[in-house]
C-alpha cells in the first residue's frame, strides 16, 4: 500500500485508564476481528495482564478503515517499562493520549506525553469513561488543554466500555496523524518495538519499516548487536499472524527469524539487510539494565535445576533479565536476577510459580551499588553479602532517581513529607490546573523499593501517581547491616543502609523478625549489626516445661536441683541447637509496616 494511506498511531495512558478496552471497540468497528472471536481485553494474550487488569507486553494489530491502513501499538502503561514505551513511539507518527475523565491526568499520563512530544508525534487528546456518574469532563478538560495547550474543542469525548463516540477517534486519526514520510528506494531500515521467542519458531520481531523493504527468505542483520539471520516470514498482525510476501517502507509487521534468544535482537535495534548495509543505524537504541535484583530460590534444593531451567526459558523472551547463580548457607543454591523494577519483578516471580509450577523464596529486593576500593579499582555490587571488607573501601556509590508525582492539592504537604523521610529532595512544584500539583524530586532507589507507592497512596487516599527514571550514582555514607539469628549471621538478609538510618531499620527488622520466627526449646537473640557493633536487639523466649510438677512436699533443695538440671539442657541445646528460618523472614522489608 502507498505511504500516503497508512497511519501508524499508539495509544498511551495511565493504568487502567482504558486503553485495552478502547483497542477492542476500534478492532470492532472496523472488522478486524468477527464477533463471535471477541472477548474483552483481546489484546492482552496473558492471563496476569488480564487479571491484574494491566497491559505487560504491547501488542501490535494492522486494520482497515475506509482506503487506509491503521496500524496500532498497544503500549504498556507501568513505569517499569518506559524503555518499551519509547520505542513504540519512535514507530508511530501520532498518539492517542487516554485520560480517564474520572481521575484526571495521573503521573504515567506526563511521563508518556513527554516522551511523545519528544518524539514530535501528533497527539490527538482522548476523554474516556464520560458514561460514568462520577466523570467530571469540565475539570479533566481543563487539565488537559493546560498540559497539551490544546483547544477544548479538539479533546474527543468517548466510552469505549458502550462504544460512545468511537468513531470519532477513527475519523481523528485518518485526518490528524501524519502519513509516514519514509525512502523505499534507500537500503533497508527496520525498528525492532518488540521481540518474543516462540518455542517452536524462534525469536519473532515486531518491526516498523522506515526505508527501504524487507521479503521474506531475505538476509537480515541486527546493526547493535551484530547478529546475523534469515526472514523466515514476514507479515502483519491482524490480530493474528497474517503471512505476507514484503514488508514495505511505512509499514508495521512481523518478521519471523532464525535467531535463537532475544539478547540477539533488542528491542531499539536496527534491522538491515546483509546484502546491502544501511550506513546508519535508527537513532535512540541503548542497553536496558536492571537495577532492582532479589534472589529467588526454591523452597526444596532438589528444585534448584528446575528453577535454572524455567528463568533460562523466560530470559529467552526477556532479555531485560539477567540472573547470575547465587549461593546461601540459609537458604541453599538460588539465582539473584536483575529486573527493570518491582512490577517486573512480580510478574517474573508469578510466571515462574504458575507456568513452571514452582515454590520460591524471594529475598529482599535491593539496587546495585558501585564500590571503589583505596587501590582504584571499581566494583560493582547486586548484594549486600558481596560487599569487599570494609578496611579496603574509598566510598560507595548509590544509584538516584529523578521522581515525579501527580496529587491533588490537599495532599501535597503530605507528600513531601514522606519524600523528606525517604532522604529525598523536592526540587520543583508546579500545578497543572487548580487543583492538580506536580512535585518533581529527586531520592535514593533503594529507599523507594520497598514500601514508598504503598505510603504514597496511602497518604493521598489513593489519588496519587509516581514515574521515575534513573539519574545517576552519588557518593554517600553508606554501611552495611547485618542480622544475626542466635550468634550466627544471615547472610540473605543483610541490607545496605544509610548510616543514619541504620539504627532504625534495625530496630524495626528484629521486630519484624521475631513476629516470623518459631519460638524454639531455647531463648534465641535476633540481632543487628554493623561490622562488629550490634545495634538492635530482641530475644524469643524458649518453651518452658514445668519440671517440678511431679514433686509434692519434702525439701527445698529437691525443686532447685530438678530446676538447675533443667537449665543444664537449656544451655547445651542453646550451644548446638538450629533455628528454622522461615521463608517470610526473608520478606520482611518489603512490608515494614
Amino acid at each position: 500500500m502507498r505511504q500516503v494511506h497508512i497511519r501508524n498511531f499508539c495509544i498511551i495512558a495511565h493504568i487502567d485508564h482504558g486503553k485495552s478496552t478502547l483497542a477492542d471497540r476500534l478492532l470492532e468497528l472496523t472488522g478486524t476481528v468477527e464477533k463471535r472471536q471477541m472477548r474483552a481485553q483481546l489484546l492482552d494474550r496473558m492471563d496476569l495482564e488480564r487479571e491484574k487488569g494491566i497491559t505487560i507486553k504491547l501488542a501490535s494489530v494492522r486494520m482497515n478503515y475506509k482506503d487506509y491502513e491503521l496500524n496500532l501499538i498497544d503500549t504498556p502503561g507501568h513505569v517499569d517499562f518506559s524503555y518499551e514505551v519509547s520505542r513504540s513511539l519512535a514507530a508511530c507518527e501520532g498518539a492517542l493520549l487516554i485520560v480517564d475523565s474520572t481521575q484526571g491526568i495521573q503521573a504515567q499520563t506526563l511521563a508518556n506525553v513527554y516522551l511523545a512530544l519528544a518524539a514530535d508525534l501528533a497527539i490527538i487528546p482522548v476523554l474516556n469513561k464520560i458514561d460514568l456518574p462520577a466523570a467530571d469532563v469540565e475539570r479533566v478538560s481543563a487539565e488537559v488543554v493546560s498540559l497539551l495547550g490544546c483547544k477544548k474543542e479538539d479533546i474527543l469525548l468517548i466510552s469505549a466500555k458502550t462504544g460512545e463516540g468511537v468513531e470519532g477517534v477513527l475519523e481523528k486519526i485518518v485526518q490528524d496523524v501524519p502519513p509516514p514520510s519514509g525512502k523505499p528506494d534507500q537500503p533497508a531500515r527496520a525498528l525492532i518495538f518488540d521481540s518474543y521467542y516462540d518455542d517452536f519458531r524462534g525469536v519473532i520481531l515486531y518491526v516498523r519499516i522506515v526505508d527501504g523493504k524487507i521479503a521474506k527468505s531475505s538476509q537480515i542483520k541486527m546493526m547493535a548487536t551484530g547478529a546475523e539471520g534469515i526472514a523466515l516470514e514476514v507479515g502483519s498482525l491482524r490480530p493474528d499472524p497474517f503471512r505476507g510476501a514484503i514488508l514495505e517502507a511505512g509499514e508495521i509487521g512481523y518478521i519471523v527469524t532464525n535467531l535463537k534468544s532475544t539478547r540477539e535482537a533488542r528491542v531499539g535495534d536496527t534491522v538491515t539487510l546483509s546484502s546491502s548495509l544501511t550506513e546508519s543505524p535508527l537513532p535512540g537504541y541503548k542497553d536496558v539494565k536492571p537495577f532492582v535484583y532479589a534472589g529467588f530460590f526454591p523452597e526444596s534444593n532438589d528444585k534448584y535445576q528446575e528453577l535454572k531451567d524455567a528463568i533460562e526459558k523466560l530470559s529467552l523472551s526477556d532479555s531485560a533479565l539477567q540472573f547470575v547463580p547465587e549461593n546461601s548457607p540459609v537458604l541453599g543454591f538460588g539465582v539473584r536476577v536483575g529486573f527493570l523494577g518491582l512490577l517486573h519483578m512480580d510478574i517474573v516471580r508469578e510466571r515462574l510459580e504458575r507456568e513452571y509450577d514452582l515454590d520460591l523464596v524471594v529475598t529482599n529486593p535491593s539496587t546495585d551499588y558501585q564500590v571503589t576500593l583505596l587501590n582504584d579499582t571499581e566494583v560493582d555490587i547486586k548484594s549486600a553479602a558481596d560487599l569487599p571488607d570494609v578496611a579496603s573501601i574509598k566510598e560507595i556509590r548509590e544509584p538516584w532517581i529523578r521522581g515525579e508525582v501527580v496529587v491533588p492539592k490537599p495532599y501535597v504537604g503530605g507528600v513531601i513529607q514522606l519524600i523528606a523521610g525517604k532522604r529525598g529532595i523536592q526540587k520543583n512544584l508546579s500545578y497543572v490546573e487548580d487543583q492538580l500539583a506536580v512535585i518533581d524530586f529527586e531520592a535514593p532507589l533503594a529507599n523507594l523499593l520497598t514500601d514508598f507507592y504503598d505510603q504514597l497512596k496511602s497518604i493521598t487516599s489513593g489519588y496519587g501517581s509516581f514515574n521515575y527514571e534513573l539519574a545517576d550514582y552519588r557518593a554517600e555514607d553508606l554501611v552495611k547491616l547485618d542480622f544475626y539469628v542466635a550468634g550466627e549471621r544471615v547472610d540473605a538478609l543483610s541490607v545496605m543502609v544509610h548510616r543514619s538510618e541504620a539504627e532504625g531499620l534495625g530496630r524495626v527488622v528484629v521486630e519484624k523478625l521475631k513476629e516470623v520466627i518459631p519460638r524454639q526449646q531455647f531463648k534465641v537473640a535476633l540481632q543487628a549489626a554493623i561490622g562488629g557493633k550490634f545495634i538492635a536487639r530482641e530475644d524469643l523466649s524458649a518453651y518452658r516445661k514445668d519440671v517440678t510438677t511431679g514433686l509434692y512436699g519434702g525439701d527445698v533443695s529437691r525443686k532447685k536441683k530438678v530446676l538447675a538440671k533443667q537449665a543444664k539442657g537449656k544451655k547445651r541445646m542453646k550451644r548446638f541447637g538450629k533455628v528454622d528460618i522461615p521463608a517470610e523472614a526473608f520478606t520482611v522489608m518489603l512490608k515494614r509496616d
